[in-house]
């Protein structure tokens, strides 16, 4: 079990310093409106760019892992993206801007498949949520650290100081070489049952819902995450205080995502999920209906409930299709992230036509459409019918 656990830490720790590199162009868009003269419209077409080419690249990637065996090397893959976006602020024609953009949104698709088929194959068994909780926490804790980093480079060297940033998957590849055996030996090692050799009938209709599920929780974390900043400012909130409050709403999201998906491992997935998203509820209105410390705590426990469920989605997947790890991860980590995070421009727009108070209350809706998609996906209980294997059903 500790082999286990060194083996997804370290790989953890790949997925952060790769998603470091994912929120770098939203944290430089400031410079490149004001110093540039680009407009909101080309600026914004850049994280359009690099988001949808990230998150629908990731299914098929996935697939050609799971059908054909088809993987791009784990810290090349880091590489990848690290020199992309490294890069990017020495670009000064948009064109050139547009293909670093897609260059690192490709090395970030071709990381996830991949790395968390392998921790699918390492998490088999009854710490499957525990397990793949690590792996997926190392990727928030990496978008949350991303922002930082490309803030202090730009505010004391502009975007070209940027180019620092290749440093961290420099680091991570010398660390991933020395400390894991090569990729093909862990996936020999952990292989079981033939679990990703695709040759098990993809269960379409439970990942559709489960993917379409997952799409409009992230729809509401991602509005949540945009615009509560703003939100609190509004509140009497200086924006440093806000912002910060913001990243505490994300670290309590990270803790609940380790602690759910190990509950889950004992009570069981759905029962989790469902639990996570109806306790959700009550704090989210009471964040929304009260002020000062009380709505803060409000807003902690929310993130914490919510965000809790992610992992154990991830773990869900990873049972329901054991033999397409990879093309699921794409969806998971991918599209359905992809998806949600564009229902934030639907929370902008009412948000606009009412106020940003009515925008957050009808995220309740993409709650409540989340919550009745998980409960009638067909996936087992498990305090009901203790004697069966989550997957049973699906194999």
């Amino acid at each position: 079990m500790k082999e286990k656990v060194r083996t997804v830490l370290g790989l953890s720790a790949a997925h952060c310093i790769n998603d470091i590199y994912s929120p770098v162009l939203p944290a430089i868009l400031p410079l490149l409106i004001i110093q540039e003269g680009y407009s909101y419209f080309l600026a914004g077409m850049l994280v359009t760019v690099y988001n949808l080419s990230s998150s629908f690249t990731q299914p098929v990637i996935g697939w050609l892992y799971d059908k054909k065996g088809i993987r791009i090397p784990i810290p090349i893959s880091v590489l990848f993206c690290a020199f992309f976006m490294s890069f990017i602020g020495l670009m000064h024609s948009y064109e050139m801007m547009l293909i670093f953009a897609i260059g690192g949104a490709l090395g970030h698709a071709f990381f996830h498949p991949s790395a968390l088929g392998l921790v699918s194959r390492i998490a088999s068994g009854p710490d499957r949520g525990r397990l793949t909780s690590l792996f997926v926490v190392g990727g928030n804790l990496g978008f949350a650290i991303g922002p930082v980093l490309a803030g202090i480079l730009v505010a004391f060297g502009g975007t070209d100081a940027l180019v620092f940033l290749i440093i961290p998957g420099l680091a991570i590849a010398v660390v991933l070489k020395k400390l894991l055996p090569p990729v093909s030996e862990l996936e020999k090692n952990y292989a079981k049952d033939g679990e990703n050799s695709g040759n098990k009938k993809f269960p379409v209709a439970p990942i559709a819902i489960l993917v379409a599920a997952s799409a409009f929780r992230s729809w509401v974390i991602f509005s949540s995450v945009a615009f509560i900043p703003t939100f609190l400012t509004t509140r009497g909130f200086d924006l440093i205080t806000a912002n910060l409050l913001t990243s505490l709403m994300l670290i309590a999201g990270v803790a609940g995502q380790i602690i759910g998906a190990t509950m889950s491992d004992k009570y069981g997935r759905k029962e989790y999920i469902i639990f996570g998203m109806i306790t959700s509820i009550p704090p989210f209105f009471l964040f929304l209906a009260t002020d000062g410390i009380l709505s803060i705590i409000a807003m902690f426990a929310f993130g914490y409930l919510l965000w809790s469920t992610f992992s154990v989605t991830v773990a869900m997947s990873h049972e329901l299709a054991p033999g397409g790890t990879g093309t699921v991860s794409g969806l998971m980590l991918g599209f359905a992230v992809g998806a949600g995070g564009a229902g934030v421009a639907i929370t902008g727009y009412v948000a606009d036509l009412t106020s940003a108070q009515m925008a957050f209350t009808l995220l309740i809706i993409p709650i409540i459409v989340a919550l009745v998609l998980f409960f009638v996906l067909p996936y087992p209980w498990k305090l009901l019918n203790r004697s069966r294997r989550p997957a049973e059903k699906f194999n």
